[in-house]
């Protein structure tokens, strides 16, 4: 499928797998690892969330310009992607009309981390007008009335900020992300360079996991035999978590595991031969993602076995010579004192019908506000500023 638009051709391919050879690795971050494409392929082999996946494609002749992954949901359930106060508020219309909390919706950019634009250059104006007509024009075609560029950091979603206002977008601050920054030359460096209190309490809950003999951590490149345990553990999380976009599968998983090279460790916990809790992580360049998690809750609290996977996840990416490593839009405060940072990140959102899209600007400001609230606790009021700064400078 394509789109004829003067001066360029935007097609729509089903899958990354049918891009041209190399066009991927060629445009998309190379020290973003959750953009390589083998965890795209892994997630359109999986039943993760989505009803189907797409490519776009902008050309300028003979040449590709820019490639926007697309995640198409028929059937969102708004109730699974709104926080616990909101769901509680909705349980009573999802018993009686469960579907008006079924939304279809398009979601532009990696549904599984930060969105991105992977392009050449810089687009122009005209470039980036020419993508957004067709991301909309795709939407129409597919019956998918609103349409979301999710999780964008600013510099990503600023060559794209006049196309998409024009377009009748708006934009709405989302959950930050989470990045350490290394350059320790070992772990012990990285935690003589903490501030005293996390210091300590680093040091108090790495004892902890070392007093029980039966516990032990190891990073494993082949962990094929360990999928069922896995799928165990991730539920165990899942089933306690606020939000579910997406859902992990033990397709997606064996399609991560399939993948040969360097690209994907699991880092584990085991309690004797049994696995208790694992940090899936992914690597290219100098940068590293502790993608998804899993706990037994059995023992997690005791044991800190949240806290001990993620110290083995960053002496794993310094042993590995990575620059930054990050984590998922969860548990912000013993991620902060990890010494991670806040990576602001931005929607920008519409729906096709002029009632919706009033609604929408009306209604989700607020809402989301509350969710950042909520999420960032004590650190809501420095994401709030730096809000309402990005928001007057955009307006």
């Amino acid at each position: 499928m394509s789109t004829v638009i003067p001066g360029y051709r935007v097609e729509v391919l089903p899958s990354v797998e049918l891009l041209p050879a190399g066009l991927w690795e060629r445009l998309a971050p190379g020290d973003d690892p959750m953009w390589s494409r083998a965890v795209f392929v892994a997630m359109e082999r999986g039943r993760i969330g989505p009803d189907g996946f797409a490519c776009l494609v902008l050309w300028r002749g003979a040449e590709a310009l820019a490639v926007l992954p697309l995640c198409l949901f028929r059937q969102l359930r708004l109730d699974e992607v709104v926080g616990p106060r909101e769901r509680r508020l909705l349980a009573p219309v999802r018993r009686l009309f469960p579907r008006l909390l079924r939304v279809p919706m398009l979601f532009c950019g990696n549904l599984l981390g930060q969105g991105h634009l992977p392009t050449a250059e810089r687009l122009s104006e005209q470039e980036c007008r020419a993508l957004v007509a067709a991301v909309l024009d795709f939407a129409r075609r597919e019956r998918l009335g609103t349409v979301v560029f999710k999780d964008f950091a600013p510099a990503d979603l600023d060559p794209l900020r006049a196309a998409l206002a024009g377009a009748d977008f708006f934009f709405l601050p989302s959950l930050p992300d989470t990045e350490l920054r290394l350059g320790q030359a070992s772990f012990e460096e990285y935690l003589a360079a903490l501030p005293a209190k996390p210091r300590r309490n680093a040091r108090s809950k790495i004892r902890r996991f070392q007093a029980r003999p039966e516990l032990r951590t190891e990073v494993l490149d082949d962990f094929g035999h360990l999928l069922p345990q896995i799928l165990g553990l991730y539920r165990q999380v899942m089933d306690r978590a606020d939000q579910r976009l997406d859902v992990l599968d033990a397709t997606f998983l064996a399609a991560v595991h399939g993948e040969v090279g360097a690209h994907r460790r699991l880092v584990g916990c085991f309690e004797n031969d049994r696995l208790v809790a694992f940090l899936l992580c992914f690597f290219a360049g100098q940068g590293a993602t502790g993608a998804r998690i899993g706990l037994d809750y059995r023992i997690a609290h005791e044991a800190r076995l949240y806290h001990n996977v993620h110290y083995a996840a960053i002496r794993l990416a310094i042993d590995s010579g990575c620059r930054h490593i990050r984590f998922a839009q969860t548990a912000y405060q013993p991620k902060l004192e990890l010494g991670c940072e806040l990576v602001e990140q931005w929607h920008a959102m519409t729906h096709l019908r002029p009632l919706p899209r009033a609604l929408l600007r009306r209604l989700l400001p607020s809402a989301l506000a509350a969710a950042l609230s909520a999420a960032l606790g004590p650190h809501a009021a420095g994401s709030r500023s730096a809000e309402k700064g990005n928001t007057r400078a955009t307006r």
